[in-house]
C-alpha cells in the first residue's frame, strides 16, 4: 500500500504553518513526516511548527529544505529526503509537503512519477490556502473584466503578473481550496472572495471557508486524488516553460538588536511594506526581560506576532527577520526602516 501525501501550497502568509500546526496537534496517533520548503535564509516555519509545544512534534520528524523552491529543486534536495524517509525502518503513515510560498505545485507533483517513489507514495491531494482578505482586496487575482479592459488599452499589458501566475497555478493544480481568515470579512468581501477563487479552480474543487485551516483531518488528509496520474488536468502557465520564474522573487535577512517597543516595530514594518515591494516579513525577536521568543508574521502592513518558546540555554538571543518581495528590492532603506 502506498504511502499518501498531501503537498500544502499558498501564497505568502496564507496560513499554511497554521494549517501544519492544526493537523499535528490533531493527529491523533498518525505518524506524519512534515517536510518544509523555505524561501530565503532562516528556518522561520520551521521554528515556528518545532515551537509549538504540541505533544510528538519533535525536530527528528521534520525535515526543512532552504534556500529555494521545491519544484527547481526535486533532483537536489527532495527526492533524496523522499528515499530517506522511505528508507527509515519507521515508515511514516502520511507525508505532509509544505511548499514555499513562491512554488508551482505541478512540479513537485510531477516528481511523484520518479520510479524511485512512484511505486512507494502517492500524492493523496494538493491544498491551496488563500488568503481571503487579500483576495477581496484584489491583490492577487484580477477581476476578469477588468483586466480584458486594460489589454485592450495597453498591448504591453498583455500577459499577467508574476504574483497572479503563481496564485492561479496554485489554485489550478488544487484537489481542495481552503478560503482561510475568514473571519477577518464582512459578508460581502468574503462573497468577493470566494467568487474570484471559484472561478479560478477547476470544475468539481471544492472550496472550503476556514478560520485558521481549522478542518476536520478526514477531511484534509483523506482526498485520495492520486494527482501524480492526473497532471494532464492541472493547467499551469508554465508548462511550456523550463524557467518557474522565481527570479522575480528575492529575499534577505535584515539581523536586529533587542526591541523592547513592539508597537513600533509594527509601524516600522507597515511603513516598509507600504513603500516597497515586500510581500512578506517573518522571523524572530529578542524582548529584553522577557524568558520567550517573540515571532513575528507579517502580510502587506498586517502584522501578526506572539511569543512562541523560551530562549534555549546557549542560544544567541538575536533578532532576524527575512524579506520577501519581488526582484529589485532596495535593501538598504528597507533595512533602515526595520531597523528604527
Amino acid at each position: 500500500m502506498k504511502i499518501p501525501a498531501t503537498v500544502i501550497t499558498g501564497f505568502l502568509g496564507a496560513g499554511k504553518t497554521t494549517l501544519i500546526r492544526h493537523i499535528l496537534a490533531n493527529a491523533k496517533g498518525k505518524r506524519i513526516a512534515l517536510i518544509i520548503n523555505e524561501f530565503g535564509d532562516l528556518g522561520i516555519d520551521r521554528e515556528v511548527v518545532t515551537g509549538c509545544g504540541i505533544e510528538g512534534c519533535v525536530d527528528e520528524d521534520i525535515i526543512e529544505l532552504a534556500n529555494g523552491c521545491i519544484c527547481c529543486t526535486v533532483a537536489d534536495d527532495f527526492l533524496p529526503t523522499i528515499e530517506k524517509l522511505l528508507a527509515n525502518g519507521r515508515a511514516p503513515d502520511h507525508i505532509v509537503i509544505e511548499t514555499s510560498g513562491l512554488a508551482l505545485p505541478k512540479p513537485l507533483v510531477k516528481a511523484f512519477n520518479w520510479p524511485e517513489i512512484r511505486s512507494r507514495v502517492t500524492v493523496d491531494g494538493v491544498i491551496a490556502v488563500v488568503d481571503a482578505p487579500a483576495v477581496a482586496e484584489g491583490r492577487f487575482a484580477d477581476d476578469p473584466d477588468k483586466v480584458q479592459s486594460v489589454r485592450e488599452a495597453d498591448d504591453a499589458l498583455d500577459h499577467h503578473s508574476p504574483l497572479e501566475e503563481v496564485f492561479e497555478d496554485q489554485l489550478l493544480c488544487a484537489d481542495l481550496v481552503l478560503l482561510n481568515k475568514t473571519d477577518l470579512l464582512s459578508p460581502m468581501a468574503l462573497a468577493k472572495a470566494g467568487n474570484i477563487v471559484r472561478r479560478e479552480v477547476r470544475p468539481g474543487v471544492k472550496v472550503i471557508e476556514t478560520i485558521g485551516g481549522v478542518v476536520d483531518l478526514s477531511v484534509l488528509l483523506a482526498i485520495s486524488a492520486a494527482a501524480e496520474d492526473d497532471l494532464g488536468n492541472r493547467p499551469s502557465h508554465h508548462d511550456d516553460d523550463d524557467d518557474h520564474g522565481h527570479d522575480d522573487f528575492e529575499s534577505f535577512v535584515v539581523s536586529l538588536g533587542d526591541i523592547a517597543d513592539l508597537a513600533a516595530l509594527e509601524r516600522r514594518i507597515a511603513a516598509a511594506t507600504i513603500g516597497h515591494d515586500i510581500l512578506r516579513i517573518k522571523g524572530f525577536v529578542n524582548v529584553p526581560g522577557k524568558p520567550l521568543r517573540h515571532v513575528v508574521q507579517a502580510v502587506g502592513p498586517r502584522v501578526q506576532r506572539y511569543f512562541d518558546r523560551p530562549w534555549r540555554d546557549g542560544e544567541a538571543r538575536r533578532g532576524e527577520l527575512v524579506v520577501i518581495g519581488e526582484a529589485g528590492l532596495d535593501r538598504g532603506a528597507i533595512t533602515r526602516i526595520l531597523g528604527g
